[in-house]
């Protein structure tokens, strides 16, 4: 069977755009119907597509093409063992972004490729490690200064029932059983033992 070429895209969240990516990779020549997508973290490498491409679409002799080397993850570590996974199960990955990694050389010669590939790896997967590091510090930073602001996170308690008090402690006097209370005061299970919980700590 003939080799094939596949490419992978990446973005963070939902709310970014994989615009750039695409017409990278099929720029490249990349077949669009051959691009996996995911929209997730790169905090690791537990994403459904790249999990799926890797696993179940990917075999040897196939070409693995990404726009940049941060798409796989942001984790120096992580970036390595991927890169050596795809090496011995016989995956090429091209990488847009260090044309080196897109060079035919001699088979005398391979050995220049991979060392300076190794080497611009090494500096990149270490500039992509120290970017995460730096956004999850800003995520923290902001949000001790709205902290300061008494801005709350999550979502707002949902009003409780009058008489929930008086409904709990029926259920402890025996004259009730949770799941009627449950029922009568419109709560589902965690919430009613987390009122539970929250009953016994206030006496």
């Amino acid at each position: 069977m003939d080799n094939r070429t596949y490419g992978y895209a990446r973005v963070s969240s939902r709310e970014q755009n994989e615009d750039r990516q695409l017409e990278a990779l099929i720029k490249f020549g990349v077949p669009e119907q051959n691009i996996i997508i995911d929209k997730a973290s790169g905090k690791d490498t537990e994403r459904e597509g790249y999990q799926y491409l890797k696993r179940q679409i990917l075999r040897k002799g196939d070409t693995l093409v990404i726009k940049e080397l941060d798409r796989l993850s942001r984790n120096k570590a992580d970036i390595k063992r991927e890169l050596e996974e795809f090496k011995a199960a016989g995956v090429r990955v091209k990488i847009l972004d260090i044309p080196t990694t897109l060079t035919d050389f001699p088979p005398d010669q391979a050995w220049v490729l991979e060392m300076i590939n190794a080497i611009l790896i090494e500096v990149l997967g270490a500039i992509a490690e120290n970017e995460r590091k730096k956004i999850r510090a800003r995520q923290r930073e902001g949000i001790e200064a709205a902290k300061k602001k008494n801005v709350r996170f999550g979502r707002p308690s949902k009003p409780l029932p009058d008489n929930w008090r008086e409904v709990l402690a029926e259920v402890r006097c025996g004259n009730k059983k949770p799941v009627d209370a449950m029922r009568g005061l419109g709560v589902s299970k965690s919430c009613y033992y987390r009122l539970c919980n929250k009953m016994a700590c206030s006496k």
